[in-house]
């Protein structure tokens, strides 16, 4: 039986790079108060013996956990649903936080008890930072623990007068795209199938698409939905419902785009022959439509590492940049 293999110490890695044990610690706990030839002579004495910090000491030192929570204010059942848009987040974000060394803490919660347990374990600190996706309303959580000094970033502009940092695509832009493509295309009744009206992504696609419509002297028909399958379907027939003439449609999300697919089915339409049929995300799915969806393309996976990047910078006692907008590009297939 081989014999185990002793950990390495503190005293170990002091004695290889010729400094003291309090020196190593301090360089082994992130200190700036070491000299860079000693901290370098330090680094090359724990790789060559493999030392592994303590994590429970070198947070007493640092006062750092080493970990950030995610939190979507959703359902369990929403997030691992089939909408792409949380998985990318979710995997945008742990590859920076891999890449940094952090731990990922994910949090999900739709309900009054769950939201105070995200708000105990927040501000008890046992996360250096917290990143919140998928907003609702003017949630108060961000800005109370960006008051109390804890580094917060959010997904999509804050309602009301919150400033914490946040990152987002550029809705209102990549939907006056899309409806610029369709009244260029000599669609004159275009319909739209708006998200959710206390969120921000549904707020400002709603936006793009009135101000596009709005420069073309054409009238607003709007449904609302809540960026899922089914509420496209409901919405898309309650369109053909009111407005039967209507040879165009603007969807807020691919998912609900695809719902809307269906209700023209069943009902008789042709796409794009009667009724063109534009979305926003570019989903995988949506290249396999029938026919292909043309939709707005929004980089999730980026928005996740940008998200990421933000809270890290501020974590490290940087500015974090106030807004990140990211690009969005119209991708044109055979819908319309």
């Amino acid at each position: 039986m081989q014999p185990t293999r002793e950990r390495p110490t503190l005293e170990a890695v002091a004695r290889v790079a010729g400094v003291s044990r309090a020196t190593v610690s301090r360089v082994v706990n992130g200190s700036p108060k070491v000299a860079e030839p000693i901290r370098a002579a330090v680094q090359r004495a724990v790789a060559e013996l493999g030392y592994i910090p303590n994590p429970a000491a070198r947070s007493l030192v640092t006062q750092r956990t080493d970990s950030v929570a995610l939190v979507l204010p959703e359902a369990a059942g929403r997030v691992f649903s089939d909408d792409p848009f949380f998985p990318s987040i979710i995997h945008g974000v742990s590859q920076e936080l891999d890449t940094a060394d952090k731990q990922l803490v994910l949090m999900m919660t739709n309900t009054v008890a769950g939201y105070e347990r995200v708000e105990r374990y927040t501000t008890a600190r046992h996360v250096d930072g917290v990143l919140f996706a998928s907003t609702h309303g003017a949630d108060p959580l961000p800005g109370q623990l960006a008051r109390l000094g804890i580094p917060v970033v959010v997904t999509g502009r804050p309602l009301g007068r919150s400033t914490v940092p946040y990152v987002d695509v550029d809705h209102v832009g990549g939907v006056r795209a899309a409806v610029r493509h369709l009244l260029d295309a000599g669609r004159t009744r275009i319909a739209t199938i708006a998200g959710p009206q206390d969120m921000i992504a549904g707020i400002d696609r709603l936006a793009g698409y009135r101000a596009e419509l709005a420069g073309s002297d054409r009238r607003s028909i709007v449904a609302v939905g809540d960026f899922t399958r089914e509420s496209g379907q409901q919405a898309m027939r309650q369109l053909l419902e009111d407005d039967p003439l209507l040879d165009a449609v603007f969807v807020a999300s691919d998912l609900m785009a695809h719902g809307a697919l269906a209700t023209l089915r069943a009902m008789g339409r042709r796409v794009p022959e009667d009724v063109a049929v534009v979305g926003f995300d570019d989903f995988e799915i949506s290249r396999y439509s029938d026919p292909p969806l043309t939709t707005v393309r929004q980089p999730i996976l980026d928005l996740g590492r940008e998200l990421a990047r933000q809270l890290l910078r501020a974590i490290a006692g940087e500015e974090a940049a106030p807004a990140t907008i990211l690009p969005t590009e119209l991708v044109v297939r055979a819908s319309a």
